[in-house]
């Protein structure tokens, strides 16, 4: 197997860099605008049918690392690594015909909008998506779906309040639950931007850069993605889109970590303390050591994610997000008195980490949903029970107290392989 990346793949990284290189200062819509039209990333991945490059996840995943060390303010995650690929897997011929070349040009771009803090369930990343309860469950609160008499299409009632680039989207791709709560099921419907009764409120949050909206829907009228049949397919394709979205995920995470790591080295090797570069002591060498590692073991997994993103998605993320966040966290550490001042750059990559656990973690919760989902336990588990019977099985042969302790003793034991 040839792990190598071929030189199309190599020219995406260096052409992507230098564009984010010259364009770091312009505002956001206008090198969005830049990007589409100079290098087709928002349709990187996209067919080229659709107007796509017809890249795959590992060339998109190398664009998202380099989004990730310039912490680029864009709506690539939202509307790349989200809501296209969502249409493309469960959308009609016609929805996919009128909303994937608008993405792939950069004239769309789309949101998706799933109730209260639920994405991350809800892409299956920390728990099972399949009963639809992120979605609302049919009680109070999400967003409720109502069919229109006559095929008139749907309106949906309720809010969403953590939706990324919510505020600026020209398509919403909302998940709504529909039936009531005893026959409910979760749907996904998309809604236009500026719809009648559709009201969006761009929130104040800890990364600046990762914008985020509250995104109220006041029986908003708006379309069934796909067919009456997508409602059975909607938790696979969620799930589907989750582990690409945690490949993706990584890279940028993988990346902003390298940037934190460069951008900390250089700063060690100005600064002097005692006339000498604070750098050249031996404790900040062996801290910037402990973090290259960090950097490079996250690189590696981000890559094979990229690579084989069912099989190292999830875990990737995990990894690449703790890298980000002790790397982030020792970067402050390390530029002394400047680096605890809140305005100074570490703290962009820290609030970055901070505030990617926050939405598509923690951590320990991606980790144990992938250690659920490879059944890792359960083996462990079994042979623990099959001890303990017949640890009991045992014990009721023998007599008296040595009898009761024997298998008391082996009980215990049984009960210790299956925790």
């Amino acid at each position: 197997m040839d792990t190598a990346f071929t030189p199309e793949q190599q020219s995406i990284r260096r052409t992507l860099r230098s564009a984010l290189t010259r364009g770091g200062g312009a505002p956001p819509g206008e090198l969005w605008t830049r990007l589409a039209d100079e290098l087709g990333l928002p349709g990187l991945a996209l067919p080229e049918a659709y107007g796509g490059v017809g890249g795959g996840t590992v060339e998109l995943a190398l664009a998202f690392e380099e989004a990730g060390r310039a912490l680029l303010p864009s709506p690539l995650l939202a509307t790349a690594g989200l809501v296209a690929p969502l249409i493309a897997a469960l959308g009609s011929d016609p929805q996919r015909a009128e909303h994937l070349p608008a993405v792939a040009d950069g004239t769309l771009t789309a949101a998706l909008a799933v109730p209260g803090d639920g994405l991350a369930t809800a892409l299956a990343l920390t728990g099972d998506n399949a009963d639809g309860a992120w979605a609302g469950g049919g009680r109070a609160g999400g967003v409720q779906a109502r069919p229109l008499p006559e095929g008139g299409g749907w309106v949906l009632y309720g809010e969403a309040g953590q939706v990324l680039d919510g505020h600026s989207a020209g398509l919403l791709l909302v998940a709504a639950h529909t039936g009531g709560f005893a026959r409910g099921r979760a749907l996904l419907f998309l809604v236009r931007g500026d719809a009648d009764g559709v009201r969006r409120t761009r929130w104040t949050v800890l990364d600046e850069t990762r914008p985020q909206a509250r995104v109220e829907l006041r029986d908003a009228r708006a379309e069934l993605l796909g067919d009456d049949t997508a409602g059975a397919r909607v938790p696979g394709a969620l799930a589907a889109v989750g582990r690409t979205a945690a490949a993706l995920l990584a890279a940028e995470a993988a990346g902003a970590a390298a940037a934190a790591l460069d951008r900390t080295v250089a700063y060690v090797g100005e600064r002097e303390q005692f006339g000498r570069p604070v750098g050249s002591f031996q404790a900040v060498k062996h801290r910037l050591a402990d973090l290259y590692v960090h950097v490079q073991a996250a690189r590696s997994a981000a890559y094979y994610a990229a690579w084989d993103p069912d099989g190292g998605g999830p875990l990737a993320l995990a990894q690449c997000l703790e890298a980000l966040r002790t790397t982030t966290g020792e970067a402050i550490q390390l530029h002394g008195g400047i680096g605890f001042t809140w305005e100074h750059e570490a703290h962009l990559y820290f609030k970055r980490a901070a505030a990617d656990e926050l939405l598509f973690g923690p951590v320990h919760r991606l980790r144990a949903r992938a250690a659920e989902a490879a059944g890792l336990f359960t083996g462990a588990a079994t042979a623990g029970r099959a001890t303990t019977a017949r640890s009991t099985t045992s014990g009721t042969t023998m007599s008296g107290a040595r009898a009761s302790g024997a298998a008391t003793s082996r009980a215990t034991t049984g009960e210790a392989v299956a925790v």
